[in-house]
């Protein structure tokens, strides 16, 4: 393993530059390490009333936890970091309406945790690979992460086509960081947990998004259902699911689900279509070729 690369500052054409062509990238002093510290203290007591994790993968030295936007209003500033919203739209968009968010994990390592399984989170879906970016994900250390702790291990140039056309995941990186930055990198890229041979506990915060017509890894509407995610802005609202993806997907009633959030919901309510603007287009070309032949006869 090595940790020698190049952080990046918060520069944006950098960062973008950086994931497409390594499958990731780290953006350092983002946020004011002070403000990652009052998040962590929010997190203290969770972490203690956490149990460890049952199975190989989620590591039984390991602590977990969701549900971090109604955890802590402190999270959704990390949520929605403009330079991190800006990194997921370009790297998702070509492949869907709107993004949303995947997950949003709080996680601990304890002393004598093991090497994590290296993997790719896109292996959730089985879609073809190697042509569509599912997911992108953020890890914020909560810590600092070292080569000893079990900082974050990531492959370079094992995302995309590579992920199905390399016999071999060659030597990874550690990306070691403070508290403050945030490591970038997509579904498609390897990854994993280094082993933390210290006797301090490694923490961090993985927030991740993907393609808004996939089921995420956590099930937004039970973590943030209506009476909870009425309190958000609407552009987090949205990104948690109450939002439609072009065409109608993910509807209430036929309407965008964001009804549920107002003071008063209707009994009945019509459907409105929810087209993409070529859709639109070709509804509106067809109903007037109707109504040209039915003007004929």
């Amino acid at each position: 393993m090595t940790d020698r690369y190049t952080p990046l500052s918060a520069g944006y054409a950098a960062a973008a530059t950086a994931l497409h062509t390594d499958g990731w990238c780290l953006l350092t002093d983002l946020v004011p390490a002070e403000q990652v510290g009052e998040l962590t203290a929010d997190f203290d007591p969770l972490f203690e009333a956490t149990p460890f994790c049952d199975g190989d993968f989620y590591g039984n030295r390991t602590k977990r936890f969701g549900s971090l936007l109604k955890r802590s209003p402190r999270t959704a500033a990390f949520v929605m970091h403009p330079t991190i919203m800006a990194l997921v739209r370009a790297a998702l968009g070509p492949w869907c309406d709107t993004i949303q968010l995947n997950l949003a994990q709080a996680i601990e390592l304890h002393p004598g945790a093991p090497l994590q399984y290296p993997h790719r989170d896109q292996d959730m879906w089985m879609g073809v690979k190697g042509e569509v970016e599912y997911l992108v994900n953020v890890m914020w250390p909560l810590t600092p992460f070292t080569r000893a702790n079990g900082g974050t291990l990531i492959y370079p140039g094992t995302h995309g086509a590579a992920a199905i056309e390399q016999s071999g995941p060659g030597e990874p990186l550690v990306a070691a960081c403070d508290p403050g930055s945030a490591i970038v990198f997509l579904g498609s890229t390897l990854h994993g947990a280094g082993a933390n041979k210290t006797d301090m506990v490694r923490r961090g915060m993985v927030v991740s998004y993907c393609l808004g017509w996939l089921k995420p890894y956590e099930n937004q509407w039970l973590a943030y259902p209506p009476p909870v995610a009425r309190r958000f802005p609407p552009d987090l609202a949205a990104l948690v699911g109450y939002q439609q993806h072009r065409p109608n997907l993910g509807n209430y009633e036929g309407v965008c689900p964001s009804i549920l959030l107002g003071d008063e919901v209707p009994d009945h309510i019509g459907a409105i279509d929810a087209l993409r603007p070529d859709q639109r287009e070709a509804v509106a070309e067809h109903r007037v070729a109707q109504e040209t032949r039915g003007s004929k006869k």
